[in-house]
């Protein structure tokens, strides 16, 4: 965001050093919120001059009272095409390439809380009744059901006309993605606030299926989620080949999930990287989208969300998996695509729910990438 900046205080810092901070630093208070997760403070303030971001930035930085500051980042959700279709499952082509048929003969998710930080979930859609347990709102326009969001909980927990990975997990719905404009876009802060009600509000999985640029502040909460063993899934995002990592699927805590179609090939938009963890199909996709509708669609967000219900699967069979063995479990049953081995197109290759459910076991080998560094300016 153009003139805001995100700063991190200790919750000792007082409410008169805080007024003090803005009136030497000239910025005007948005809002602010204690955060469980990293147990401190955050501010979220505008610059009402016409300083530039970066600059403000390095003066909060040499700030005694300040642990961080940083720019309002945008992240925008990873949905790629769409085109209309019919209603029906016929084109559901990922559940036998997952095996989800052979993994629901042994778990369904029953009960395990998937939250999902997106654009709002029609709730009401009937592959989603009774699915939704908890709803949370970061943003402050009236909240309308987006077609990314439901396609999101759908691809996880559907359970009518389609199947979801897991179609007996329960969704905590999280809108941080306003979908009114274009292109949904979310900013650093409310990714923050949804992190944090996802935690506390038990979350076991939590699918970011968006992308954007390295982001110190939510690293610290990624790393913080994952500490409290909460399994970790995002997309490795749609800008092609060419493109260096996104994040928060780049992240060292996160599992990145890219896309593949229903011939195995790599899908045309995905990111590439060492960061890359497993496949799942993501392209030409049959979703639910709101008022009742379907719509055939493409992207990596779809392919985080069907591991993401696959992880839901491992937890309710095996409640006390950590996130690292989660990820050790996916990368040593996952079906070898491309070149030999794991490689920065496939990661460990196509995710098997049903070979994920029945191993014994995996070691702890598969690597994470590098943390993220602390950066103090970037851009979308």
């Amino acid at each position: 965001m153009p003139d805001q900046v995100v700063i991190e205080v200790a919750n000792s810092v007082s409410p008169q050093q805080i007024a003090a901070l803005e009136r030497r630093h000239r910025l005007t208070r948005i809002e602010s919120q204690t955060f469980q997760l990293t147990d401190t403070t955050r501010y979220l303030w505008r610059i009402p001059d016409r300083r530039s971001v970066a600059t403000v930035v390095r003066a909060l930085e040499a700030d005694r009272l300040i642990a961080s500051a940083q720019p309002n980042y945008l992240f925008t959700l990873q949905l790629d095409e769409t085109k209309a279709a019919t209603e029906g499952d016929a084109a559901q082509y990922e559940l036998a390439k997952l095996r989800l048929p052979q993994a629901h003969g042994l778990a369904k998710g029953d009960g395990v809380l998937v939250a999902v930080i997106d654009s709002g979930v029609d709730a009401n859609h009937p592959e989603l009744t009774g699915a939704v347990a908890a709803t949370y709102d970061t943003l402050s326009s009236p909240m309308t059901p987006h077609k990314h969001g439901t396609a999101i909980a759908g691809l996880i927990a559907a359970h009518g006309k389609l199947m979801g990975a897991a179609p007996a997990a329960h969704i905590l719905a999280i809108r941080a993605f306003d979908g009114s404009g274009a292109s949904a876009e979310g900013t650093t802060f409310n990714i923050l606030k949804s992190l944090d009600w996802a935690a506390a509000n038990g979350a076991r999985v939590i699918n970011m299926s968006f992308a954007g640029p390295a982001d110190p502040a939510i690293h610290r909460s990624l790393e913080a989620a994952h500490k409290k063993g909460i399994v970790l899934i995002a997309a490795a995002g749609n800008a092609g080949p060419k493109s260096p990592p996104l994040y928060p699927a780049a992240d060292p805590n996160v599992i990145a999930v890219t896309a593949i179609d229903a011939d195995n090939k790599l899908f045309a938009q995905a990111n590439r990287g060492r960061h890359i963890a497993v496949a799942a199909p993501g392209a030409q996709i049959l979703v639910a989208i709101p008022d009742n509708s379907y719509e055939v669609s493409s992207g990596t967000s779809y392919s985080a969300a069907e591991v993401s219900g696959i992880v839901a699967l491992m937890l309710e069979r095996k409640d006390n998996l950590t996130p690292d063995k989660v990820r050790a479990i996916m990368l040593t049953t996952a079906k070898d695509l491309g070149p030999k081995g794991r490689d920065s197109m496939f990661g460990a290759g196509l995710a098997d729910a049903y070979g994920a459910l029945i191993a014994e076991g995996a070691p702890l080998t598969a690597s994470a990438p590098r943390p993220v560094e602390r950066v103090s300016t970037g851009a979308r």
